[in-house]
């Protein structure tokens, strides 16, 4: 494609969406800890008797889901510029790293509850980034002209 018939990508949009995202994903795993913890009394990827703020703690869990939410963006963002039907691959591979997301925690050697709050917690921050950027990327791409 010649550089009149690719889309404009607003790159400022773009990453502004990223970081906005990275701020809803690290704020979705504190919910997940919270709820878990508060409400189920169960850890998320830490043994029972260590408790949940001794173990991976909020903070990192948090930072995890942000830093996936720019490793997300950068993605998004090659995709864009590289390859026809971005948006197709950028859903099929941020559901498969999803699912591997999920899939991990489950084989561990830990406690059922912890190892299943840590799945869906995992699940439910991967469909927010997931979602997140798809719609960033709707905003942030311009038809060419």
């Amino acid at each position: 494609m010649t550089g009149e018939t690719r889309p404009r990508i607003a790159t400022g949009r773009l990453w502004a969406g990223g970081g906005a995202t990275a701020l809803v994903a690290a704020l979705t795993a504190v919910v997940v800890f919270v709820v878990a913890h508060g409400i189920f009394g169960v850890p998320v990827l830490a043994p029972v008797e260590r408790g949940v703020w001794d173990s991976i703690g909020a903070a990192v869990y948090a930072g995890a889901a942000a830093a996936a939410a720019l490793a997300a963006t950068a993605l998004l963002h090659l995709l864009l510029i590289c390859t026809p039907r971005a948006m197709s691959f950028f859903t099929g591979i941020t559901l498969l790293l999803t699912a591997i997301a999920v899939v991990v925690p489950v084989s561990l050697d830990a406690d059922s509850g912890t190892r299943l709050v840590t799945a869906a917690g995992n699940l439910f921050v991967g469909l927010v980034i997931t979602g997140t950027l798809s719609g960033v990327a709707r905003a942030a791409v311009r038809a060419p002209g």
